[in-house]
């Protein structure tokens, strides 16, 4: 069996706390397992490492000089991979206006526990860019198949109707939501959020004008062809001086998720993801 860093910074971990327990406690791990991985370290090198009693242990003299040697290959390891994280880029993909103030929360705490940075990278189609591997993560608004693809839901957004300041709904105080569909809708096909989609077969709006994108979608409510709905995200950026929010009452929210592929970068991942659930709360 060779020996790997797992036994090493077992071994030290015990060592240096003079007990099982409280090393389990450090690594996360359970006391058995921490028991298993240090006996595996000794049958590797063929060498008692520690002198167990029922009560107590003490490390014996090959153990002593195993651990200075042990400590120093795991600090020249932890220099090196520090050196090494502070290259490494996380790239999250948005279609387009990232939550606020949940990305600047999560990108400040993903990069103070880890040295690494994140690039936000703006794209139309963030699921098709994580299958391309241009990103590394996606926030994605709506519905998603978890299968073959990691979902984790974040929380859900209000959703807000917009309108030209031209149009009759400008100046009304809300709109409800079953009142949506008697108006034109205007729709991104490719990374909206409220389309025909959202409603029951039958039960949407009368008249559809579709777009590609976000700015074709802003541009034609402005020049109001129809209403949109969006994310209440929207209301708080001020996105056109030619547009007008309407609070929506009875809408359904829209839910917020970090999508990313399985079996890549699995530990980064899993340190993105951990800081994006706590910027919930923040």
């Amino acid at each position: 069996m060779d020996v790997e860093l797992r036994h090493l910074r077992a071994f030290a971990a015990v060592a240096r706390q003079r007990s099982f327990t409280r090393a389990a406690e450090q690594l996360l791990i359970t006391q058995p397992a921490l028991t298993r991985t240090v006996q595996q370290l000794e049958a590797a090198l063929q060498v008692r490492l520690l002198d167990r009693t029922s009560r107590r242990f003490e490390l014996t003299e090959a153990g002593q000089e195993f651990l200075i040697r042990a400590e120093r290959v795991l600090a020249e390891m932890d220099e090196a991979l520090a050196a090494v994280r502070g290259q490494v880029t996380v790239r999250l993909g948005f279609s387009w206006l990232l939550p606020d103030p949940w990305a600047q929360h999560a990108v400040s705490m993903f990069e103070q526990a880890t040295g690494n940075t994140v690039s936000l990278v703006r794209c139309d189609d963030p699921l098709s860019c994580l299958r391309q591997h241009t990103i590394d993560v996606a926030l994605v608004r709506g519905d998603i198949a978890p299968s073959p693809i990691r979902v984790v839901h974040l929380f859900d957004e209000k959703r807000v109707a917009v309108c030209s300041e031209h149009s009759e709904l400008a100046d009304r105080e809300q709109l409800a939501w079953s009142d949506v569909t008697k108006w034109p809708l205007v729709v991104n096909t490719l990374s909206g959020t409220t389309g025909p989609w959202t409603w029951a077969p039958g039960e949407g709006p009368a008249r559809i004008i579709e777009t590609a994108n976000f700015d074709e979608w802003l541009e034609s409510v402005a020049a109001d062809r129809g209403i949109g709905v969006v994310p209440d995200v929207a209301r708080r950026r001020h996105i056109h001086s030619a547009v007008r929010f309407v609070p929506l009452v009875g809408a359904p929210p829209v839910p917020v998720s970090l999508v990313f592929m399985p079996h890549v970068q699995e530990a980064l991942m899993r340190k993105f993801v951990e800081a994006a659930v706590a910027a919930t709360s923040s």
